[in-house]
């Protein structure tokens, strides 16, 4: 039987020799695997590491998803997102269009084009308080309204739902528009041109044919002018109007500038013309005789400063000028018969009006 060994309680300075043995012991080496920490003190010590990692993650996330919120709502904003519209909710009449009539081969191209295809380009609106209001892309709405008919597939439009804008800046972007994709008659830049002023998006037409073709150039704009003259004047008796070269409309103008208003509406008020050319030779006919505007005759020396303010053709006939000069204002008016006692009680009123 083996003998047993008696335990003795270790004195002090045993005690302190162990522990000085303790504290002097090396950190474990490179090839040592053994740990000193507890099992469970290091998986709580790894599941607090992970935990702070998934926390950081979490938070990055969050910030991301913020951010592209902010961004997102940022380009709903500015109309930058394309959104799927109902197009009974689009209000194709929401500003006067420019062009006047459609090409029946051009919108058949278009449509097969959206079949095969899709719509590559997204039309404009308006928010309105009954839905929306359509800036550009008239011919792919019509296009979409018409292919709705026999597929309900199409009654939903793709749409940039841009900032409530001015009226102005509604008409500049539909005639940006038309020049860049189907280009407009010169009738047509003149005729909404007197349209958009009629609006009161415009104080003049001169101004707006500024601004709605502002990327022209000055020459442009001058015919763009005369053609706005001849739709004030003649435009309500006007069967073809697109159909006017740049050389008849100018003629036009510049008779109706010399006072032939009267006579041009005379022919063409109850004439029966069957196409653009019969109607054209009714005009021709009733400019021949009409004399010219005339030129002010050259007086040598000192060019004298003259600012003419935009003419203004009247109603019933007639067209009113008026020019201003460093020491007075001439005002003419030409192709009305007027007696002394009108331009007496003309006189009158502008005498009352500037005191």
């Amino acid at each position: 039987m083996a003998k047993r060994r008696r335990l003795i309680a270790p004195d002090a300075s045993t005690l302190q020799e162990l522990e000085e043995g303790f504290a002097a012991k090396p950190a474990l080496g490179p090839l040592e695997t053994k740990s000193v920490v507890p099992p469970i003190a290091q998986v709580a010590g790894e599941a607090a590491a992970l935990s702070g990692m998934a926390n950081v993650t979490d938070r990055v996330a969050l910030a991301r998803d913020q951010s592209d919120a902010v961004r997102l709502r940022q380009a709903e904003e500015a109309g930058l997102l394309v959104l799927e519209l109902q197009i009974s909710e689009i209000d194709q009449d929401f500003i006067r269009r420019d062009r006047l009539a459609e090409d029946a081969e051009a919108m058949e191209e278009l449509v097969s084009s959206i079949v095969t295809h899709g719509l590559r380009s997204p039309i404009e609106v308006v928010k309105t308080e009954d839905g929306y209001g359509l800036i550009s892309g008239f011919r792919r709405l019509l296009a979409f309204r018409q292919l709705t008919a026999t597929d309900q597939g199409f009654n939903e439009i793709p749409a940039f739902v841009r900032p409530a804008t001015s009226s102005e800046t509604a008409y500049v972007s539909m005639v940006e528009e038309n020049e860049i994709r189907a280009n407009l008659s010169h009738y047509e830049r003149g005729r909404i041109a007197v349209l958009a002023t009629g609006q009161g998006v415009f104080p003049s037409v001169e101004v707006a044919v500024d601004k709605l073709f502002s990327a022209a150039s000055k020459a442009k704009r001058s015919k763009v002018r005369s053609f706005a003259v001849v739709h004030e004047a003649l435009g309500d008796l006007l069967r073809f109007p697109t159909a006017l070269t740049e050389k008849a409309g100018l003629a036009l103008a510049s008779g109706l500038r010399a006072g032939a208003q009267a006579q041009l509406r005379a022919a063409m008020d109850g004439a029966d013309a069957g196409d653009a050319k019969a109607e054209w030779a009714l005009l021709h006919k009733a400019l021949k005789g009409t004399a010219e505007v005339p030129k002010d005759a050259s007086r040598g020396g000192r060019p004298q400063q003259i600012t003419k303010v935009p003419e203004r053709v009247l109603p019933k006939g007639g067209v009113l000028r008026a020019e201003v000069t460093a020491d007075g204002v001439r005002i003419e008016l030409k192709g009305r018969v007027l007696n002394a006692d009108t331009a007496e009680r003309i006189l009158q009123l502008i005498a009352r009006q500037i005191g």
